[in-house]
């Protein structure tokens, strides 16, 4: 098997070469620990400074003081939720969240129940959007914190977000948002959007893995859930820096909202191509999450009368790499967490595969995806003892 095509973007991205250029010299020249005062010292520091001012200026932060490095995602998730709990346990100790946030924030909520915290977790429409009455009807005068996902890492359905921000505003409560699927696909604007605090990760956007970012915005308290030099990040989140991670993911935030209108329209003309070819090929299937407020990049399909894990594993054989649900759950065999709370049935949820774009795919790929998920697809129906049918 000579070719082969990747369609797991979601999960990670391959590192570009510009942003590989940004790291090397921070492996053999510029090595020193960001938190030396000698001048290799001085020299990692203003790397990483450069990188702050980087992300903040892509996410239009007031100041670069609000950029605080992270070893990802889901660090940056746990230090939001639980930091500001702690932080405002005397105000209060609610918290809303919603049923289809990615797991580094249900646990940590889990956590927090676990110490006497009570958390609401809201349900969504089928097509996986907050319902903004039920938030509204969830608010308590104890309620500190409303954690919301921008962009779902398996639908792909994009929340009001600055609806949501604003009602928590109205009521003095803070607004977290995991805004880890949603550099390079919507514009993130952390004021007009009036976000208080947002996860960001690198290797969703072809920086290195192993590193990310918490924005918090200026006046926000939060405590530190890691602990060691008080001269790390501002003695907020403790841990020598990773330079040349953070070098990578300065130069991929740059580029990845530089370059949003553009790389926008290149995945929505993608995206409608394998649709169009798809419906052409196949029958007895759906798309989950909302049909227009939704990322061009990421495509979550049923296919009725088959198990999502064997068109995985066969399409895998053909050399074509996708997923079934988030790449931090897709060893579960339990129905998506986030289907069932759309109120997917759960024999259609597992038949579903998400399927997320990169800029390096090409309408050749996409026809040879297609024609392969129609032979799997045909082939699994042949020997299922589930009759495929339209929903």
């Amino acid at each position: 098997m000579d070719r082969k095509i990747y369609l797991d973007n979601a999960s990670t991205t391959y590192v570009s070469s510009e942003v590989m250029n940004e790291m090397m010299p921070c492996f053999s020249t510029v090595y020193g620990n960001a938190g030396s005062v000698h001048s290799f010292g001085r020299d990692a520091m203003a790397v990483v400074d450069k990188a702050r001012d980087r992300v903040k200026d892509a996410i239009h932060a007031r100041k670069s003081n609000e950029i605080y490095f992270t070893s990802g995602g889901t660090e940056a998730d746990n230090w939001a939720i639980l930091g500001v709990a702690h932080s405002y346990a005397s105000k209060g100790k609610h918290i809303i969240t919603s049923q289809i946030e990615h797991h580094a924030v249900l646990n940590a909520c889990k956590q927090l129940e676990k110490e006497g915290y009570e958390v609401t977790y809201l349900p969504v429409d089928s097509t996986g959007l907050v319902d903004l009455a039920e938030l509204l009807h969830a608010i308590r005068k104890d309620t500190i914190l409303i954690s919301i996902m921008a962009v779902n890492n398996e639908v792909g359905t994009i929340q009001n977000v600055k609806a949501i921000a604003k009602i928590a505003h109205d009521y003095n409560i803070l607004f977290h948002t995991d805004a880890v699927q949603a550099i390079g696909v919507m514009k993130i604007d952390v004021q007009d959007m009036e976000i208080d605090l947002m996860s960001i990760s690198s290797h969703k956007i072809h920086g290195p893995k192993g590193v990310g970012a918490l924005y918090i915005k200026d006046g926000v308290m939060i405590e530190p859930i890691m602990f060691g030099g008080e001269n790390q990040e501002r003695g907020k989140r403790a841990g020598t820096e990773n330079v040349p991670a953070i070098a990578g993911f300065g130069k991929a935030v740059e580029i990845a909202a530089k370059n949003y209108v553009i790389t926008n329209k290149r995945m929505r003309m993608i995206r409608d191509y394998f649709l169009e070819k798809l419906n052409e090929k196949v029958d007895h299937f759906q798309v989950n999450g909302h049909p227009q407020q939704k990322s061009n990049t990421i495509l979550n399909i049923s296919f009725y009368g088959v198990e999502g894990e064997s068109v995985l594993m066969l399409l895998d054989l053909a050399g074509i790499c996708v997923s079934t649900s988030s790449a931090c759950t897709s060893k579960s065999l339990l129905p998506s967490h986030v289907l069932k709370a759309m109120n997917v049935p759960d024999e259609v949820a597992q038949s579903s595969i998400r399927i997320s774009f990169g800029n390096n795919i090409s309408k050749l790929d996409i026809d040879y995806v297609v024609a392969e998920i129609q032979k799997v697809v045909a082939k699994l129906r042949a020997i299922s003892p589930i009759k495929a049918g339209r929903k």
